[in-house]
């Protein structure tokens, strides 16, 4: 299944439930010196699976390919801080990140980058977790969206190419590995 990108105007190419579901939670007001975007992805697995996953603030090297490592500055909880490991082959080797949102009854995750070798500057993204049916079986549609500083000497749409690019992956890693365990379930 494809991803579906609307533009920071709101536009979206795609069907009105991702039309709905980008207008409630992935607005973003971006200023003169940031870029927007939002992804979607269908994934043939349930949204309880999915969000098993997505929701897990401490293990994101789970689904995200570039993760090495993450390591925990205490709980998990609203607030919560982690410091990422990148794997080598990006222009970065660590991350900041705290958890801004958490809601595990509307399946919504949100957080803010707060600092690391990298230009993601002012880097807040928002993942949502929608159930859907698929080829007659149930399956989810997660929402990815985001902004961010553009880096000083980039263009807007590099900067969003390049970020789309690690969501895109990281949402098709997400795929693969749900509906592997949702296949192993069904057997």
């Amino acid at each position: 299944m494809n991803s579906t990108i609307a533009s920071k105007d709101g536009r979206v190419s795609g069907g009105s439930a991702e039309f709905l579901q980008t207008r409630l939670n992935h607005i973003h007001d971006p200023k003169e010196n940031q870029c927007s975007s939002v992804l979607i992805k269908h994934i043939k697995a349930p949204v309880h699976l999915v969000w098993s996953l997505v929701r897990r603030f401490d293990q994101p090297q789970k689904y995200k390919p570039f993760v090495s490592r993450c390591v925990m500055k205490g709980d998990v909880g609203i607030g919560c801080v982690r410091e990422v490991d990148v794997r080598s082959g990006l222009p970065a080797t660590t991350s900041t990140e705290r958890l801004e949102f958490l809601d595990d009854n509307e399946h919504i995750l949100g957080i803010r980058i707060l600092g690391g070798d990298h230009r993601l500057k002012n880097y807040s993204s928002v993942v949502t977790v929608h159930p859907e049916i698929i080829d007659g079986r149930a399956g989810t549609m997660v929402i990815e969206s985001f902004v961010l500083d553009v880096p000083e000497g980039n263009a807007k749409n590099e900067t969003c190419y390049f970020v789309e690019a690690l969501i895109r992956c990281n949402l098709n890693s997400l795929s693969s590995v749900c509906e592997r365990m949702a296949a192993q379930d069904m057997t």
